[in-house]
């Protein structure tokens, strides 16, 4: 059934529940369901968190996008850097609204455009700012010593 044909009497949440039944991926020996939609809640804990550098924010974050707590079962099953930057490259693409295949998001990080690399893989600014929080990190301030004008001396 499309959402146009959904009955007139069908609550939101049953509505919802139905349009945005989504796939299952098994990453890393971990099902979890294909994200259609960035969970609201991301961009105010990426705001809270992103000057943090604990592991349990990262996964905080990777639970909210993915729906599952994988991080630790990911990390007993041997992935590596490189490897869950790819797959948050594709789950961020994928909640953003942009379609990204496995392969695909593996060529975003090989050339520092994935998560954690630079560049996001979608427009969506949630999408970015949680790139940042997966461990981008804010840029460095330039130092005021380089970038300010000489003082000078009052002739008073």
């Amino acid at each position: 059934m499309t959402a146009r044909q959904a009955s007139a009497g069908q609550s939101w949440d049953d509505f919802w529940s139905e349009v945005s039944k989504g796939d299952t991926e098994v990453i890393r020996g971990v099902e979890v369901r294909v994200p259609t939609d960035m969970p609201l809640i991301v961009e105010r804990r990426v705001e809270e968190l992103q000057d943090s550098s604990r592991q349990e924010d990262v996964e905080e974050l990777v639970k909210l996008v993915f729906g599952t707590d994988c991080m630790e079962q990911w990390r007993e099953n041997g992935m590596g850097l490189k490897e869950f930057q790819t797959v948050l490259t594709w789950g961020l693409a994928h909640a953003g609204g942009r379609k990204l295949t496995f392969a695909e998001a593996y060529d975003l990080v090989q050339k520092g455009e994935g998560a954690g690399g630079g560049k996001a893989p979608t427009p969506n600014r949630a999408a970015r700012r949680s790139q940042s929080a997966a461990g981008g990190g804010r840029s460095k301030p330039t130092s005021r010593a380089s970038t300010a004008s000489a003082r000078k001396k009052s002739r008073a």
